[in-house]
């Protein structure tokens, strides 16, 4: 990983000088600090962020800092006291971005095009002020790019054997390790983990398995079965730019059970498994020949404030569909389990005490790497990206806002403290 990239904000009105690192970008997972010299001295000022989303809305953080007697405020070192965030947070204004007030209601920043960085404006104001407030005065601005591919990585739309996905290949002709990368069921065809871990070294295949417009339908619907993923594997796994014998599987939500299922079944052999926030057993019909239906049993929807859905009783394993708790005593590979003390949207932590006492009394609690986090949520991904505690998750047939959970400082810190051990197992497990 390289150095963290150095921003200043620039001179204006001879208060700020601008010095940047000289690299062509850095990346979304990588952390940059933010300094300001020759202000006046033990002076109130506020740092703000803005970022426009592919979608067309503003995203913005803010926090307030008063200045050092030798007039200056480097966020890596001083403590903001009030604001988006408190405390020393180096990269708050990134986690902390939230929708703009007035903004559309359910509103979840995920990148959609990774061949493209998000621009974040940052700014220097006068005072203590909202980032809203309009006529405060902005004594300096600069715009950093934060990327998800790294200069080399290629990326290929996958429709192979009726196969939905993207590869991403790190520069170089390798051979390299891969992984295959499974989301939840808000199903799509999600691409930034996968981006930023080929920029990291490994070939990643970002795989598409509902809702999906090159996928059989209904969209409500997941209608591929085992033979589907195991083709998906397979294709990552015979590249021949791959390590045959190095291909691990990420995962997260109902993609977890996917992973487990794959490889507890023995149709695939990964090196390793990472499964975050995600079920060991399945809370609808897993056999029914014609795909299984995300709605169509609500008895353990949960409905709390402003009407918002919790699917977190869906997962505790009490109320799984008869025969779906996998067999876990069955892994072979060591399993990263990464669980969320405030998720609402699956019973992490209830599924990760299964998984370790199913491990315990099978003598296989060495395969189990175990990381809990007070007060993050189910969404945990790579750093820095901001945390939705509640989002918009269907339009039809009526409005329905989801939640999360997670508690924006300690999801931040989790989202931050995962990254680095997942890139740690993965190269414990797949490079050596």
């Amino acid at each position: 990983m390289s150095l963290p990239t150095i921003l200043q904000l620039p001179e204006i009105r001879k208060f700020f000088t601008l010095h940047r690192k000289l690299e062509s970008l850095h990346h979304s997972d990588e952390q940059i600090i933010i300094k300001g010299d020759f202000l006046p001295s033990h002076c109130p000022v506020t740092v703000c962020s803005r970022l426009c989303s592919e979608d067309g809305d503003v995203w913005e953080a803010f926090a307030h800092y008063n200045t050092n007697a030798d007039g200056t405020i480097n966020l890596s070192r001083d403590h903001s006291v009030g604001g988006s965030y408190m405390g020393c947070e180096p990269m708050g204004l990134f986690w902390g971005l939230q929708p703009a007030p007035g903004a559309r209601e359910g509103l979840r920043l995920r990148k959609i095009n990774v061949t493209t960085p998000y621009k974040v404006h940052l700014s220097l104001l006068e005072g203590h002020v909202s980032s809203s407030v309009a006529q405060a005065t902005e004594l300096a601005a600069v715009t950093t790019e934060r990327w998800y591919t790294a200069p080399g990585v290629r990326r290929t739309d996958i429709r192979h054997n009726g196969v939905v996905g993207t590869l991403f290949l790190p520069p170089g002709p390798g051979p390299f390790p891969a992984l295959l990368d499974l989301w939840g069921i808000g199903g799509g065809l999600v691409e930034y983990r996968s981006a930023l871990l080929a920029s990291r070294g490994y070939a990643t295949l970002s795989l598409a398995y509902s809702r999906h417009k090159d996928l059989p339908g209904p969209q409500k619907r997941i209608n591929v079965g085992g033979s589907y993923f195991k083709s998906a594997f397979h294709l990552i796994q015979d590249h021949h730019q791959v390590c045959a014998n190095r291909v691990g599987i990420i995962s997260l939500s109902f993609g977890v059970f996917l992973a487990l299922r794959l490889a507890i079944q023995a149709v695939v052999k990964p090196s390793c498994l990472i499964c975050i926030n995600g079920p060991v057993g399945g809370s609808i019909d897993i056999s029914n020949s014609e795909g299984m239906d995300f709605d169509g049993d609500k008895t353990h929807w949960l409905y709390e404030d402003q009407n918002h859905v919790s699917f977190r009783n869906v997962s505790l394993p009490t109320n799984f569909f008869p025969g779906t708790i996998l067999k876990m005593e069955n892994l072979a590979c060591p399993i990263m389990y990464i669980v969320g003390e405030d998720d609402l949207s699956t019973s992490s932590t209830e599924n990760a005490n299964l998984l370790e006492e199913t491990l315990r009394a099978a003598g296989k609690s060495k395969l189990l790497t175990r990381l809990s986090y007070p007060g993050a949520g189910h969404l945990i991904e790579p750093p820095y990206s901001p945390s939705s505690r509640a989002s918009l998750w269907s339009i039809k047939p009526k409005k329905l806002i989801t939640l999360w959970g997670g508690h924006p400082a300690p999801h931040a810190a989790a989202q931050e403290d995962a990254w680095k051990k997942i890139l740690d197992f993965m190269e414990s497990n797949l490079r050596q």
